[in-house]
């Protein structure tokens, strides 16, 4: 039912005949601690939209030019929706408030990706741009927010800090104001009882200069004329943490304005969030503060997080069309920092896309056009392991040089302009100089990948060399590959590279010496279904199940509660109750309890014991590799009740992982069964 809410005053005409960038000017006064919340918003047309509000809040007045204008809203869902039509030139004011949601601290980290509630509490406030806490248009606006907070919180939005007062006494409030002159599609407010750390960052063309500068100011400021402004809004407790992301961020910024094109925001900054959040806006990212605080996020969110000021917020992406700009930043970002790291490291990221999507079940594979936003695994496995194999494929194929070439084509036509998929293939193809339509077509719209093997191997003499037959298979329909040999000698070995574009082709090799046998992608270089010897079990199986099973093993309550809470924060689907063993299954089962009640249960059932290799720790986890054809069963094995609760949070983190040892909440090992592309072996015919 939909209940509709009318309120009539005197009439003002405001018609439109043309559609233009609309205007924002915000100004809010908030105090988190009681919720409350008053606004007045004022939009400059010409401007035709209807808007939605959250529930929580009420329009008091719309007005323009001192007049009050009539209106009508409908309550539908939560939400109020308003309409607005304004004249060229005309400023139209909403006035609006309410008490604001609590925050809610129960929400995991899969809640944060759904649509979320405009939420405020002392401990911290956030009004995500669709939550309805604002009038918003229905296209790219810019705007100005003006912010008014209580003396102990400190806010922000996504644009340049134009103006700050910070309080001198108990009872002044903090002040800011925010300016976006760049189409924005939304904004968020972020607030909360902030420690402010702050750092000048002036790029060079290849150098990068930091200093200190001080960031409570008692008066109005405006923003640096020159130098990018860097902050970290931290919790208390946490200002240890703030000199780090402060350089690191300035590092980020240096090697991709170099890599890419200018940086082109006023500044960055790292705010630390009371809810497991991890979100890139313009010149800001938002990560939960428990995210934060650990020791590896520096070397890889919080450069991903950097990347997202070019790919997504600097060019924008149409959703409805595809997101293309996860893919890009994994690679330019997560993954590019494997590669310095070792090629081994670059390696088993590649492994790791593709074992985490032959976890996702074949009903829940999507071509990549089909990808808007990260919601659970299948679609993180899609829109950001096969996205980045796309590019890193393209490299291979283009060479980096000319791929370099296309990112900074591709960051100078679009800045600030929306680009799709075709957008980019434009970019590359320029920097090329060839047709890269039938490649991105292939691994855009088909939903799954090709599996491909060698059927045979056969060598044969040729005069004074050796000629290597190889009969290749691949699923139907064929897609064009450029496919790695490995050509496996008695001493050594090497690659080769062939092309594909049927199903069935036999493809000759010239060597030097009788080969022993031959590997196909054993570096992972294509995008592909792997063999059942290269994908050892990983979490990520049962994570994304659609009919996943959980099997308790101790029987009192409290084992059994802290059982059913670990894998509800695992599956994304609710298991069923299920005894241990049961024959034909073919869904992921987990089996979870107390240390001797699993070693038990699984002596009594005949399955692996627990792995020798593993840790003790309060708490360990392990995936078993069964016979072709078995269900697969992973493990949570526990000190007592207590320690099985504790890694419910973390637990779903950790999906592309076979195994892992917790002391408490903390993972203390961690691991993947090892993997190995078979060998085919070569025969010889005289």
């Amino acid at each position: 039912m939909s209940h509709r809410k009318t309120w009539s005053v005197p009439v003002f005409l405001l018609l439109s005949a043309c559609a233009a960038a609309a205007d924002l000017t915000l100004d809010v006064d908030l105090d988190p601690a009681s919720r409350r919340f008053d606004a007045t918003a004022e939009l400059v047309g010409p401007l035709e939209f209807a808007f939605t509000l959250h529930e929580s809040l009420e329009v008091r007045r719309m007005s323009t030019q001192g007049h009050t204008v009539a209106g009508s809203g409908l309550f539908r869902g939560g939400a109020h929706r308003w309409h607005l039509k304004v004249i060229e030139g005309v400023t139209m004011t909403v006035e609006y408030g309410g008490t604001l949601p609590p925050l809610d601290s129960r929400i995991d980290h899969r809640g944060v990706l759904r649509e979320l509630a405009p939420m405020a509490s002392a401990a911290g406030t956030f009004l995500p741009a669709g939550s309805g806490w604002y009038p918003q248009p229905d296209k790219p606006f810019t705007y100005t927010v003006r912010l008014s907070l209580p003396g102990d919180q400190r806010g922000l939005v996504p644009g340049r800090l134009a103006a700050e007062t910070l309080p001198t006494r108990d009872d002044e409030r903090y002040t800011a104001q925010f300016e976006f002159a760049h189409p924005a599609e939304g904004i968020d407010l972020m607030a909360g009882p902030f420690v402010v750390r702050e750092r000048r960052l002036v790029l060079n063309r290849s150098a990068r200069r930091a200093s200190a500068a001080p960031a409570v100011r008692a008066e109005p400021v405006e923003a640096p004329s020159s130098g990018l402004r860097l902050r970290t809004y931290f919790f208390r407790g946490m200002e240890n943490l703030a000199d780090g992301y402060l350089e690191d961020s300035a590092r980020y910024i240096e090697l991709y304005s170099q890599r890419i094109g200018t940086y082109a925001f006023d500044g960055f900054s790292v705010v630390a969030s009371p809810l497991p959040t991890g979100f890139g806006m313009a010149g800001l990212t938002y990560i939960g503060a428990e995210v934060l605080k650990l020791p590896f996020i520096r070397a890889t969110s919080l450069g991903h997080e950097v990347l997202h000021n070019w790919w997504g917020n600097g060019v924008y992406v149409d959703y409805a069309r595809g997101n293309w700009s996860e893919g890009l930043t994994t690679f330019m970002a997560d993954y590019f920092y494997k590669e310095r790291e070792s090629a081994a490291a670059a390696r088993d990221m590649r492994h790791g896309w593709l074992r985490d999507f032959s976890a996702v079940p074949a009903h829940a594979r999507r071509p990549l056009t089909a990808f808007r936003s990260r919601t659970h695994g299948a679609e993180a496995a899609v829109g950001y392991g096969k996205a980045a194999m796309l590019f890193f494929m393209l490299r291979e194929t283009i060479g980096e040089d000319r791929f370099e070439r296309g990112l900074r084509e591709l960051w100078e036509k679009h800045r600030f302009r929306t680009a799709w998929w075709s957008d980019l293939r434009s970019a590359f193809e320029q920097a090329s100089g060839r047709t890269l339509t039938p490649f991105f077509e292939q691994w855009l719209t088909r939903p799954g990948a090709p599996r491909v093997s060698v059927d045979s191997a056969r060598a044969r003499a040729a005069g004074d060399e050796t000629m290597l037959d190889l009969a290749l298979n691949q699923s139907s329909p064929a897609y064009a590959l450029r496919l790695p040999i490995e050509i496996v000698y008695a001493d050594r070995s090497e690659m080769r590279l062939v092309e594909l574009g049927r199903e069935r082709e036999t493809v000759t090799l010239r060597v030097k010496d009788l080969p022993r046998g031959v590997r196909t992608d054993p570096e992972f270089r294509v995008w592909r279904e792997l063999d059942r010897a290269e994908l050892p079990p990983i979490l990520r199986q049962w994570i994304v199940a659609a009919a996943p099973a959980l099997a308790v093993v101790s029987a009192d309550a409290a084992s059994d509660a802290a059982a059913h809470a670990v894998a509800g924060a695992l599956f994304e689907r609710k298991p069923k109750a299920s005894r241990l063993v049961s024959r034909g299954r073919e869904t992921p089962l987990l089996i979870a309890g107390l240390h001797d009640d699993v070693d038990a249960a699984l002596a009594k059932h005949r399955l692996p014991p627990r792995p020798a290799k593993l840790p003790r720790g309060s708490a360990q986890v392990w995936t078993i590799e069964q016979t072709r054809g078995a269900a697969p069963v992973a493990v949570l094995s526990a000190r007592d009740a207590a320690s099985l609760e504790a890694i419910a949070r973390a637990l779903p983190h950790y999906g592309s992982q076979s195994w892992l040892v917790f002391e408490g909440s903390k993972v203390i090992a961690r691991g993947v069964w090892p993997a190995h592309s078979p060998l085919v072996p070569v025969t010889f015919e005289r």
